[in-house]
């Protein structure tokens, strides 16, 4: 690892490290991440600390038969966040700031590009951006679920140059650790393939937070993509963070890719949802990275979910391959009436005049067919 061209990284720290009784926040774990931070900053490196554990934090404000309940889990968060900004902010001697954030914010471009500015602020006047999802108002269709693929997302938004995430082991083993004392621990990782999320299990197979060993892979893969060099790595041991301020990897280091994605590509493939789909025929087979204009109303089988100009749309083939991700120039209601086989002669004189359907530099063709 070159530690040495980090100029900004995020660090990730989930509830386990926060709340790992869950009765209120606990320093205990958290003052070696917190000198790691200083540390970092003392060496002029900008630092964005993504922490979970507002509901963790919360969960002892509340009976235990009431905790399954979604209205009260919202609630533990509110409580619990306010604690877990304190506690943060008691082991350091400079600003911190709270960035509470749901899906729907970053998914949104203009609500992204603002979300980069704030940072980008916080950061150049010193002053140290806490991140968590926005647990008290967020749902099902607007959250992003856990806090390693929001920690990825967060990476991406600041343009951080590596992505620490603390784990409750080492990093990657080639079998889950906890049931295997065979398990080897994988301290390079080049490429993220289906072999790599075998290894890694299912998603809350090590029951850690909402996610697991698979949500932090997910998140590695969102973040390498950019350029961004990851790292998963033992939370609760100090020796990790003195490893990593020598410049040695402490646990699983994901390589940056050395062609990372075009911002706006990534950000569609890796943050934005689709918020439809247009299915087209088996038989169209122009490259949608290339000539993508000449995805017309004709080769349009069937338009499914509501969307406005703008929004981000799938394309697949009718046989279910996904093609692509772009921002749609036209409505769902718009391109259902043109796609419709009767409006033909009109669809053509209005896409003549209007423009192409989708735009060469707003679409993200899928790797994954």
């Amino acid at each position: 690892m070159n530690r040495s061209n980090w100029k900004r990284i995020v660090v990730k720290v989930g509830s386990a490290l926060i709340a790992p009784n869950r009765q209120g926040c606990s320093s205990h774990y958290l003052l070696s991440i917190a000198q790691f931070i200083v540390r970092c900053r003392m060496q002029g490196i900008q630092v964005v600390l993504v922490s979970s554990g507002s509901v963790a934090a919360g969960a002892h404000l509340f009976p235990e038969e009431t905790k399954k309940n979604i209205a009260i889990k919202k609630a533990m968060a509110a409580a619990g966040q306010t604690e877990m900004m304190s506690t943060w902010d008691k082991l350091f001697d400079f600003p911190s700031a709270q960035v509470l954030l749901t899906h729907a914010d970053l998914r949104d471009r203009e609500r992204y590009v603002s979300i980069r500015e704030t940072l980008d602020s916080l950061l150049d006047h010193g002053v140290l951006p806490i991140v968590n999802e926005n647990d008290t108002v967020t749902t099902d269709k607007l959250k992003v679920g856990d806090n390693d693929n929001l920690s990825a997302m967060v990476a991406t938004a600041a343009d951080a140059d590596a992505l620490i995430i603390c784990s409750d082991v080492d990093g990657l083993y080639d079998k889950n650790p906890h049931k295997h004392d065979d398990a080897k621990l994988l301290s390079w990782v080049d490429k993220i393939d289906e072999s790599i999320y075998a290894m890694a299990g299912g998603a809350a197979e090590d029951g850690v937070g909402t996610g697991g060993m698979r949500t932090k892979v997910e998140a590695a893969e969102k973040a390498v993509s950019h350029g961004i060099d990851t790292f998963i790595i033992n939370g609760f041991t100090e020796l990790s963070f003195n490893l990593m301020l020598e410049g040695q990897n402490p646990g699983t280091h994901f390589q940056a890719h050395e062609k990372p994605m075009k911002e706006n590509v990534h950000w569609m493939t890796h943050t934005s949802n689709a918020q439809g789909e247009v299915v087209i025929k088996e038989a169209f087979s122009d490259p949608l990275d290339e000539g993508v204009e000449s995805l017309t109303s004709s080769e349009i089988l069937d338009v499914k979910g509501e969307f406005s100009v703008g929004d981000t749309i799938l394309v697949r083939r009718e046989d279910g391959v996904k093609l692509a991700k772009a921002k749609s120039n036209y409505s769902s209601c718009l391109l259902n009436f043109i796609a419709n086989e009767g409006n033909q002669k009109f669809a053509s004189e209005f896409e003549e005049k209007t423009g192409p359907i989708i735009s060469e530099q707003h679409i993200a063709v899928l790797e994954n067919k």
